[in-house]
């Protein structure tokens, strides 16, 4: 069993700074890509960030310059580092990873997601 779990959402006002973390848990064998999407009420979901194993990245354009994604492998642990965060940053930001389990079986495993508030 594997498991996604999101943390660091929260309200915050405009301008200001969050860092979300996924930490990845269970019969882990490696994990591939991981990334961050979000979706924000009425709209549809969308990347926001994807990090490889390797630490290759890409970014959303509306994110780019102000969020950084990253990753600590021996954590199995991805961080999402969002600076001078907007109002239309609003939304429920969601973990994404490939994992290969240690009976070889490769997947898309989702967090449960955490919410993300911008508002003064």
């Amino acid at each position: 069993q594997v498991q996604l779990v999101e943390s660091g959402g929260g309200l915050v006002q405009p301008g200001g700074s969050l860092r979300l973390s996924c930490a990845a848990s269970g019969s882990i064998f490696s994990i591939n890509t991981m990334g961050w999407y979000r979706q924000a009420p009425g709209k549809e979901r969308e990347l926001v960030a994807g990090i490889t194993s390797d630490g290759s990245t890409n970014y959303a354009d509306s994110v780019k310059g102000r969020f950084t994604i990253s990753r600590d492998n021996a954590k199995n642990t991805a961080y999402l580092q969002m600076n001078s965060l907007k109002p239309e940053d609003t939304a429920v930001y969601s973990c994404n990873a490939f994992i290969i389990t240690t009976m070889k079986f490769g997947m898309n495993y989702w967090g449960k997601g955490t919410l993300v508030t911008v508002s003064s």
